[in-house]
């Protein structure tokens, strides 16, 4: 295996440091350096970038982002027993590594980071689809972040880059998709892990928009579409009825018919009827 970088193998590192990934933190070490490495390439070029990372472990990928260039790194790491190997990283990037021990639901990035900013990440899997979707909806638009470079669990990739149509498509499609450009880049099988998880994983990275791709109220487009995908083998006449008493004529204004389900619906459909129903 090819060294990216002067510092040990991450198998020394994990053996050195006595780590075992806990299935409570939803840990699942990537310990190839060329596919960190090569992770880090899929969020473009960090020289001029300021990198969030959460969940580092004992610090591939952070090695990976560092090797490649990044500017800085703040790492968010919630396991007290990673934080020696992440700081004999911090010795050999001086200056470029800043490690905080804590949980990244409960500590604001923004004080330690300065614009651009990038958001790279092996998600701990118990954590990844609630950070995906408070970056995708915050208070304010466009987001602190350029992109987002973050491994799944291949199923959840595949929802959040899924089509009208599809089984797969739904709720995190279309909060993905409407504000962002998302597709996956990577895909891993589970040996690539230590220890190997059940299902593969998958890197999707999502470029911000400088606006949403169609106009809507985000709390209204929210609305409609749990709504509608809580139901989603009812046709929307049911399954949005409770919303509004006249919901087949502003489907119909929409340009949806009311016996369609969630489904098969397009993500402009649903901005459109979103506007709909922020009529008074």
């Amino acid at each position: 295996m090819t060294q990216i970088d002067g510092l040990p193998p991450l198998s020394e590192v994990i053996r050195a440091h006595e780590l075992s990934a806990k299935k409570s933190l939803g840990q699942n070490f990537l310990l190839d350096l060329n596919l960190t490495a090569k992770i880090a390439r899929q969020a473009g070029d960090l020289s001029d970038c300021d990198v969030l990372e959460v969940g580092p472990g004992p610090g591939g990928l952070t090695r990976g982002l560092l090797a490649e260039g990044a500017r800085r790194v703040l790492a968010l790491e919630k396991d007290p027993r990673c934080l020696p190997a992440l700081a004999e990283i911090s010795d050999a990037y001086p200056g470029q590594l800043l490690v905080i021990e804590g949980d990244a639901l409960e500590i604001n990035p923004l004080e330690h980071l300065n614009p651009p900013i990038r958001v790279a990440a092996n998600l701990p899997y118990n954590v990844g689809t609630e950070l995906l979707v408070r970056w995708l909806t915050p208070k304010d638009w466009p987001p602190f972040w350029q992109s987002l470079t973050l491994m799944f669990q291949k199923e959840v990739a595949e929802r959040i880059v899924a089509a009208p149509g599809t089984k797969k498509y739904g709720r995190l499609a279309l909060l993905a998709q409407w504000r962002a450009d998302a597709r996956i880049v990577m895909e891993l099988p589970p040996e690539a892990f230590v220890p190997a998880p059940k299902v593969h994983s998958a890197v999707v990275h999502l470029t911000a928009l400088e606006k949403p791709r169609f106009e809507a109220d985000a709390a209204v487009l929210s609305g409609v579409v749990a709504a509608a995908f809580n139901q989603r083998r009812k046709m929307l006449r049911s399954a949005l009825k409770a919303l509004s008493p006249d919901i087949e004529d502003r489907l119909r204004a929409a340009g949806i018919p009311p016996t369609e389900r969630a489904e098969q619906v397009s993500l402009e459909a649903f901005c459109a009827l979103a506007r709909e129903m922020a009529r008074s």
